[in-house]
């Protein structure tokens, strides 16, 4: 393995994340093109052969992805297909849930970030080892004395007085007592807040330099998704020490109108990822970085006459400079005996298997207690700096 280096200091491996919020129709994104099976099910949703995207000879990619075809034909994206578990569930939260914890059967008040945070800065002297954009703080980043800094827009973020900062950090903590009181109790939650009290509003004044010392060629679009990318890179190119970042790109629960909606979401992503890998790489601050794009679930094989409804099997993708591009695990089958509830394309590797070879292989820890137990690797890049 080898390790990078930039005037001379060791850089150390980083992880952004995205998350798909809504459950991303996978089998609209990666399309199985030669399957009747997939036009027959689909006659309002399914894309065309004519108008999707080839890149094998089975699978195309939906025509609004096209950016992530150039990724793709980079050798710079690992296709991780049929992600999904055993214990699924088609609730939106109890799916996600299981995705932040890696807890498919109790509900657990720790994230497998959160722990991830505990092994990279185990004395919380960094606050921002672990930034969020977005509002409230994502379950996988929470756990009673871990430390993770959750910004809402980095531009108001450098101008806020220490007042406005209390004010916005308050609504943030607000938000996640409302979302997850249900979920394992008020106490729980309340013993989280006060753990983590206001010690991450010391990342402020560090946080505040970003947009100041940040200058980029590179032009975003002005979406959610776009700008929260952008507020990445320029988080990451100052150089405050973030290992994690998380994102969230919102509405992929289609249930009607996908057609119109998911094109548009597709648009906005791949676009984004493909201006963020050019923007730090334009900085020299690529080589470090690992996407990991992922979803809670995916949809059913069957469209239900404007949209389609939660599914099992999903996927999801690994970008970055040292990924070795391709194909990981394999497309569930779409033989109607092999369909999950008998709707639902099943999954072919469980998702705590990426989690496994993202934390072992790139981040350079052990994913055993992380992600509670041991589960296969494979094995998708080409260099690590571990």
């Amino acid at each position: 393995m080898t390790t990078a280096e930039k005037n001379g200091k060791t850089k150390d491996p980083v992880l952004v994340v995205v998350q798909l919020s809504g459950g991303n129709d996978f089998m609209n994104t990666v399309i199985p093109f030669t399957e009747g099976i997939y036009y027959d099910n689909r006659p309002l949703v399914g894309i065309p052969d004519d108008k999707s995207l080839p890149f094998t000879d089975t699978l195309a990619w939906h025509p609004s992805a096209a950016a992530f075809k150039r990724i793709y034909e980079q050798g710079k994206m690992a296709i991780v297909q049929g992600v999904g578990t055993e214990h699924a569930s088609r609730s939106h939260f109890r799916a996600m849930d299981i995705w932040h914890t890696c807890e498919p059967e109790i509900v657990a008040t720790e994230g497998w970030l959160a722990k991830v945070i505990r092994e990279l800065d185990p004395e919380s002297a960094n606050p921002v080892t672990a930034v969020n954009f977005g509002r409230g703080l994502p379950r996988a980043l929470a756990a009673p004395g871990v430390v993770a800094t959750s910004v809402g827009d980095l531009d108001n973020y450098g101008l806020m007085s220490g007042i406005q900062l209390q004010e916005e950090r308050d609504r943030d903590l607000q938000i996640f007592q409302r979302m997850y009181t249900p979920a394992i109790g008020s106490g729980q939650v309340m013993n989280y807040l006060s753990q983590t009290g206001n010690n991450v509003l010391t990342g402020a004044d560090m946080l505040a330099e970003a947009p100041r010392q940040y200058k980029s060629k590179v032009e975003y679009a002005d979406n959610p998704i776009a700008k929260s990318l952008r507020d990445v890179a320029r988080v990451h190119t100052t150089g405050l020490g973030t290992r994690i970042f998380y994102t969230n790109h919102a509405g992929y629960d289609h249930h009607a109108q996908e057609v119109p909606t998911h094109a548009r979401l597709l648009e906005e992503l791949t676009t984004a990822i493909e201006d963020f890998m050019q923007d730090i790489r334009d900085h020299d601050a690529a080589e470090e970085v690992n996407i990991l794009v992922f979803t809670e679930f995916g949809r059913r094989i069957k469209d239900n006459g404007s949209g389609t409804d939660h599914g099992t099997g999903g996927g999801a993708f690994l970008i970055g400079e040292n990924v070795k591009g391709g194909l990981y695990s394999e497309y569930p089958s779409l033989a109607v005996a092999d369909w999950k509830f008998g709707e639902d394309m099943d999954f072919t590797i469980d998702f705590r298997s990426i989690y496994s070879t993202i934390l072992n292989q790139w981040m350079g820890l052990d994913p055993i207690d992380i992600v509670g137990g041991q589960f296969e690797q494979f094995n998708p890049y080409a260099k690590t700096m571990v």
